[in-house]
Parts: structure tokens; sequence; C-alpha cells
């Protein structure tokens, strides 16, 4: 492996205060898990059900990695290492999403008989779209990293950014963007299980947007700063 790719790889999860944070999300996952199982009535006992609760609130968290690795970069002044940092972001979010799915299976699995007719419906599809769901956070997390300096400003704006677009485009008019634009809508679709050709295509948008487009924008403002410390550093 090559040596740009395999330091972001290595400090994704690599210190202690990092591999305590993942930590605490997938603990944070489990007992959320655990409360809605006992809580719901049986027929929302459905790892459908589990899997839009518990994923939802661990990528709240999944984008503080990808601002962790971009914070780290600023420090080494490399440009030719932010395509490689922004792929590590996946590594984080491929192991929040796995534990997360094995989370939900395993609570739905010890509960009572009594629950859901089929409660493992689209099971499949659902596994796939929990691991897709933390990959796009990790990557808004990233981008957002790369345009905000402040990694508390840039925390918040992968929470407030995406839900207030999600809002706007609340109006019966709009409604039908909200999944083609905005994560929160492709989650819903990924975390029901309920795909089709049309929802994959609005997922692959939200992911040209959020991951790739982000991250782009991202990348060109960081180095027009650079430049301009640079240019400001020869006077």
């Amino acid at each position: 492996m090559d040596e740009t790719t395999r330091s972001p790889l290595q400090r994704a999860i690599g210190t202690r205060a990092r591999r305590w944070l993942l930590a605490g999300t997938l603990l944070a996952g489990l007992l959320v898990a655990v409360a809605l199982v006992a809580a719901a009535a049986p027929a929302d006992r459905t790892f459908a059900a589990l899997s839009d609760t518990v994923q939802s609130l661990m990528s709240v968290v999944t984008p503080l990695f990808g601002i962790l690795l971009v914070r780290d970069l600023r420090r080494t002044d490399d440009a030719a290492r932010v395509a490689p940092t922004v792929l590590a972001v996946c590594l984080p979010a491929v192991v929040i999403g796995v534990v997360g799915v094995l989370i939900c299976a395993a609570t739905l699995a010890l509960t009572p008989s009594d629950i859901a007719d089929d409660p493992w419906r689209h099971a499949g599809t659902i596994a796939v779209g929990s691991v897709l769901t933390q990959i796009v956070a990790g990557l808004v997390g990233t981008g957002l990293g790369l345009l905000l300096r402040s990694t508390v400003i840039a925390f918040l704006a992968t929470i407030v950014v995406p839900l207030a677009l999600f809002a706007l485009l609340s109006v019966d008019a709009l409604r039908p963007a909200q999944a083609w634009l905005t994560p929160l809508g492709s989650v819903r679709n990924l975390l029901s299980g309920h795909m089709s050709v049309l929802r994959w295509a609005q997922w692959l948008c939200v992911l040209l947007i959020w991951g790739v487009g982000l991250n782009a924008v991202g990348a060109a403002v960081r180095e027009r700063r650079d430049r301009a410390s640079e240019s400001a550093s020869a006077r």
C-alpha cells in the first residue's frame, strides 16, 4: 500500500481518542437498539425500524472522523494527501455501518418471538444501505472540514446544513427534490429497504453532491488558501 494512502488510514481510527470515539458511537447504537426493542410495540420490532433509528443516530457522529482527518491534513501542508485523506474516512464509516448492522440483527434476534410478521424484510438491502449511509456521512465531514477551519463549527455544520436544506425542501412543491438533494431524504430510502432504480439514482445524486462535489470544492478552497499563505510568506 502506498505511504500516502496508508498513513491517513492508520490515523482514521489509529489514536486512542478516535478509538474511544468509535467505541462510544457503537455503544450508543447498542443502547438505542435495546431501548427501541424494549419500548416498541411488537409490530414495530423490525430490522428496518431498528436500522433507521440506530444508523441515523450513529451517522451524526461519523462526520467527526472526517473532520479530524482533515485537521491532521492541515498540519502536514501536503496537497497531494487530500484524496487519500478523504477516502480514509471510509474505514471508520464502514466499521460503524457494519457493526451497526450486527447490533440491529443481534438485538432483533434476541427479541421474544411475538414480533412483527416478516421482521427481516429487505434486510440485505438495508444492510448495504446502512454502510452507504455512513460513508456519505463521513464524506460530508471531510468536505465541510476542508471548507471550515474550526472543528466545532464544521461538526455543527454537518448537522445544521443538511437538515436546513431538508427543511427548506419540505414545501409540497419541492418535497420530491429531498431525495435527490439531501442526505436525509436518501437515507430514509436506503434504510427502509424499498429501493428501486429511481431511488438508487437519487442516492447516487446525493453522493455526487455531498461526497464528491463538496470535497472537490473543499479541496479547491484549501489549495487557494495555501497559495495565499505562500504569497503572503514570500512578501
